[in-house]
């Protein structure tokens, strides 16, 4: 191993790193994961939870592209639920609630199953990188493995420190050590760092609860599941989660312990997630509220053991205990581990380009937390365009992107290296201006052929694709050319509530009024026949639905996509010089000379630069 030249190192075997070398070898790239534990491998560090509310359109893009992350979530699911249904589609989220050991065990066996896949426990203490190209890793033994492009995927250890309370001690996880050297050598080489910081909440023993006296929270009646492929199958049973809430008391048992939390007495200066804060943080912005949500989530099929999610904390590990106690159903409670916070380095990715490759180092590729995301969601799909793109520079071939049209992981990477963050960075699906184009339902029809271009989707994933896909347009074509008599009509339209129909009328105008449901309609005797005929699944039925009742929505939105679109085909050369152009605010300047976009497009994004400093770019470069 340690003599072999390999075409794709992956330091980490997280989220990132696993995808990341899934598709590498996946793609021919002689790979190799390196990572500190293989017990570890695509560990769950935080929730017991894939997808919610923009992550599993992630999800599903990551599926519909050739990715594991959809394959494993279904195999190692406890419940399903379909969020935001009451609203427009382009807002449904698919989410699990996960096995955890099921999970890391279904991960690691996908990827002991992969051709072109080796793997090694150390840690990576540095790179070898010779005339600004990287061309392997040192280990901590002192072992030079060499290879033509590295993916770091360190997650939170890299220089990781743990806070329980007034504790402090190194770690990447609970009861693992941190890495070091990488941040060191990096910025020597002239990269800038920063910190930042999550945590997670305690775990308990579900034994120790009176679930009786908290909500439950059931999965749908009608699981759906993550893949498109056939291989896995909807849950026949699943697992409750449970709901229960915080009070006054709870509240001030935790302010007890405010002089003690190294979020307050300034030892930790870095900054959390915005939108999962820890508990002392939420009772201290939100001083109004009396009460806040937790979701009691089971672990597994088997475990007795349980996350508490909404109870992030830092605080120690005594306050934690006691104020945890006077939550309602928790009057006993017994501790796994307390919740504890992490502070890591992180690499601002204006570093990078669209391909996750850094801008500093030719082969050099960073995914995941490294780049200040949060979420395995995010993590997973910056791993798998990570491996994508080391294995095509490997082989000599045009680099493969997501424009922001195309999919949320489009979205996701064109943020980090256009705007960067100075904190955790969650997708939400308010961050996409196409989110009706980017739905969870059609993300295998947005990028399943590029999959197979890539060599990643099979060609079974492909031609049931392309019949979903045919299937769907001939049953919206079967909306537009049949006519249905009033007799049958109204009394459909009559129990909604919908004006009646004086004359025979086409099923796709009917179809389309706000309150008529694909179940209204197969009220129609010609449309279920159609069905059975067809034999058409929920799937294809769903998509139809969605077709015909939002078709002009799509059509105005893909027609503005269009249009911003020329821009991004105006590529800007490389290493431009910006400070000849002195009718562009000094702002733009500095900002577009840091950033260096690779298209007008993406520099009209970049927070400072206006429409009259691109107006003067395009003016400049003969446009």
């Amino acid at each position: 191993m340690f003599n072999e030249m390999y075409d794709v190192i992956v330091v980490g075997a997280g989220h990132a790193g696993s995808e990341a070398a899934a598709a590498a070898a996946n793609m021919g790239s002689k790979t190799l994961l390196v990572t500190m534990n293989l017990q570890n491998i695509a560990q769950m560090s935080c929730n017991p939870a894939m997808g919610g509310i923009a992550k599993g359109q992630i999800v599903r893009e990551i599926d519909a592209l050739g990715g594991y992350s959809g394959i494993v979530s279904d195999t190692s699911a406890i419940q399903f639920k379909m969020l935001n249904k009451s609203k427009g589609p382009a807002m449904w989220s698919p989410r699990v609630q996960s096995d955890r050991m099921r999970f890391a065990e279904d991960w690691r066996l996908l990827l002991e199953g992969t051709p072109n896949l080796d793997f090694y426990q150390e840690m990576v203490s540095g790179l070898i990188i010779e005339n600004d190209r990287v061309v392997g890793v040192k280990t901590s033994l002192g072992i030079e493995i060499k290879a033509q492009s590295v993916v770091l995927t360190n997650g939170t250890f890299l220089n990781g420190l743990i806070h329980i309370g007034d504790k402090n001690f190194g770690g990447g996880r609970a009861g693992e050590k941190a890495a070091t050297g990488i941040t060191e050598q990096l910025v020597d080489l002239g990269f800038d760092s920063g910190r930042m910081k999550t945590g997670t909440p305690p775990r308990v023993d579900g034994r120790s609860l009176d679930y009786s006296k908290m909500t439950e929270q059931p999965g749908d009646d009608q699981p759906e599941k993550f893949s498109y492929l056939d291989i896995t199958k909807p849950l026949k049973k699943q697992r409750s989660c449970y709901m229960t809430y915080t009070s006054p008391e709870v509240h001030n048992l935790l302010r007890e312990g405010f002089d003690r939390s190294p979020m307050f007495n300034g030892r930790i200066k870095s900054l959390g997630p915005r939108y999962c804060p820890s508990i002392e943080d939420k009772i201290n912005r939100f001083a109004d509220k009396d009460k806040h949500q937790l979701f009691i989530e089971p672990e597994g099929w088997n475990t007795c053991e349980v996350y508490v999610n909404g109870f992030s904390t830092s605080l120690p590990e005594d306050v934690q205990f006691k104020a945890l106690r006077s939550v309602v159903g928790f009057e006993n409670v017994k501790f796994f581990r307390p919740g504890y916070a992490i502070e890591y380095d992180y690499f601002p990715p204006t570093q990078l380009k669209h391909t996750l490759e850094t801008k500093l180092i030719k082969g050099l590729y960073f995914a995941g937390q490294i780049n200040g995301t949060t979420g395995y969601e995010e993590a997973a799909s910056q791993g798998l365009m990570a491996g994508i793109n080391a294995s095509l520079k490997v082989n000599k071939q045009e680099p493969f992107t997501l424009k922001r049209d195309e999919a949320y992981i489009g979205v996701l990477i064109d943020d980090l290296i256009t705007k960067g963050t100075e904190e955790p960075y969650r997708m939400f699906t308010s961050r996409a201006e196409y989110r009706t184009l980017l739905r969870q339902d059609n993300a295998d029809l947005r990028l399943t052929p590029k999959g197979f271009e890539l060599g990643l989707a099979s060609e079974k994933r492909l031609h049931r694709m392309e019949q979903k896909h045919n299937d769907a347009k001939k049953f919206v074509e079967f909306f537009s050319k049949t006519s249905v008599k009033p007799e049958e009509a109204n009394p459909v339209l009559e129990s909604k509530g919908s004006s009646l129909v004086k004359q025979s009328d086409k099923m796709f105008k009917i179809f389309s009024r706000p309150n008529i449901t694909i179940n209204d309609v197969r009220k129609f005797k010609a449309v279920e026949q159609y069905i059975q005929d067809n034999n058409l699944d929920n799937e294809v039925i769903e998509q139809t639905e969605i077709q015909v009742k939002y078709s002009g929505y799509i059509a105005k939105e893909k027609n503005n996509a269009d249009k911003l679109n020329r821009l991004e085909y105006v590529k800007i050369p490389e290493n431009f010089d910006y400070s000849k152009i002195k009718s562009m605010s000094f702002e733009a300047r500095e900002k577009l000379k840091k950033i260096q976009p690779a298209t007008v497009s993406q520099a009209s994004r970049i927070s400072g630069v206006s429409p009259n400093d691109i107006s003067v770019l395009l003016v400049y470069m003969g446009r």
